[in-house]
Formats: structure tokens, sequence, C-alpha cells
């Protein structure tokens, strides 16, 4: 359960910003997302090279 606290006199706008925040952290949504449809094991390992491939040519570029 996710427990914001809201200060006395705070915006209930920028309440609502934190919530949102922590509840997208918590990685609910596309844990959801996912499991409504199911991927193949050679599929998610194909995907989780290519990111990697990427995520290594980026930082070759940074450097």
């Amino acid at each position: 359960m996710i427990v914001v606290p809201v200060k006395e006199g705070e915006n209930i706008e920028k309440a609502l910003k934190k919530f949102k925040r922590k509840f997208e952290k918590t990685g609910v949504v596309k844990e959801l997302r996912a499991r409504q449809q199911f991927d193949k094991p050679s599929v998610l390992n194909r995907l989780k090279r290519e990111r990697a491939i990427y995520v290594q040519k980026l930082q070759q570029i940074e450097d």
C-alpha cells in the first residue's frame, strides 16, 4: 500500500504528483501489461540482448 504524507496546507496537486511518482516506481502497471500477453523466452532473450547492445553503444559514445 502506498502512503503519501500530506503536510497541512499542501496543494492537493502536489500530493497527487507524489503519489503518481511512487506508484510509477513500484512497477505495477509495467508488470500488469507484461502479464497480459505471453512472450516466448527466445523473444525475451533477443530483446534483452538488443538492449544490452544498445546500452553498450551508448556507453562507448559517452567515453
